[in-house]
């Protein structure tokens, strides 16, 4: 007869529940399965079967009671690891958003504005076709899968330890969310400055023939020209947003390194 004891059953519960969190968390943020369209059943599903496959592969957690309260800071710290990881992914797609949000209020197209079920807000229809895009590059790329490949790598380069982790990691995380408006502009500067010579050239024109209508015809040039602009860019959009996929990668590679601090010595 087999005997387990309370405190074997709680180092099996502990080894699956620990990195099932960090799974989840980077489930739940991480595009595209942390998009609303993605049922939360699916995302537990899947995150349930990565933990299945990567929890014999984990080092051996601390022999530590889950309930605890250590098991319980243990496993905020470790939905936190997972929340960064995600995070820093969702970065680069908010920097694709803000793109097309430049393009839109350039072009004139601010009111044409709809849900995005990604962000849970509004947003409009060029940020919506430039993230599409971005998730089809994503995905083209094989990005989701070296994603959970560097996820699951992570526990090697940061195990599951009692130690709380250094916010050397955060503070890079903090500094690169910065690059959302870098990326932006760059996506969006050679359509944003052709709209804005095609504005100027209709102010001239307006100033030189005052009996034409700016609204009248303002307005079809500038979205005709926009349109053309993005079909045109559309192609060369494709290396920089590799890019920054690959830099948004390395940004979760880096936060699986996080050294974790070494506990007082006791006295």
């Amino acid at each position: 007869m087999i005997n387990v004891t309370s405190t074997q059953l709680a180092i099996w519960v502990a080894s699956f529940l620990w990195p099932l969190t960090r799974v989840l968390g980077l489930l739940a943020v991480a595009p595209p399965f942390g998009s609303s369209s993605v049922p939360m059943l699916v995302k537990l599903l899947l995150g349930v079967m990565i933990s299945v496959v990567i929890a014999p592969s984990v080092p051996v957690p601390p022999a530590l009671d889950p309930a605890s309260l250590t098991g319980l800071l243990i496993l905020a710290e470790q939905m936190v690891i997972g929340l960064a990881m995600g995070f820093s992914v969702r970065l680069v797609f908010a920097a694709v958003e803000m793109a097309g949000e430049l393009i839109s209020s350039t072009m004139g197209l601010g009111f044409a504005v709809f849900f995005d079920p990604l962000s849970q807000g509004r947003s409009s229809a060029i940020s919506q076709m430039l993230a599409l895009l971005a998730t089809l590059v994503f995905l083209s790329i094989n990005g989701h899968l070296i994603l959970i490949a560097v996820m699951a790598d992570s526990f090697n380069t940061l195990p599951i330890t009692a130690a709380p982790i250094t916010a050397e990691g955060f503070h890079y995380l903090a500094l690169s969310s910065a690059r959302i408006f870098s990326m932006g502009l760059q996506l969006s500067l050679p359509v944003v400055v052709t709209l804005l010579m095609t504005n100027i050239a209709l102010g001239v024109l307006t100033r030189s023939a005052p009996q034409l209508n700016l609204f009248g015809i303002g307005f079809p040039i500038t979205m005709v020209v926009g349109f053309l602009l993005i079909a045109i860019c559309l192609p060369y959009m494709l290396t920089p947003l590799q890019h920054y996929l690959a830099d948004a990668v390395d940004l979760v590679r880096t936060l699986g390194g996080m050294a974790t601090i070494p506990p007082m010595p006791k006295r």
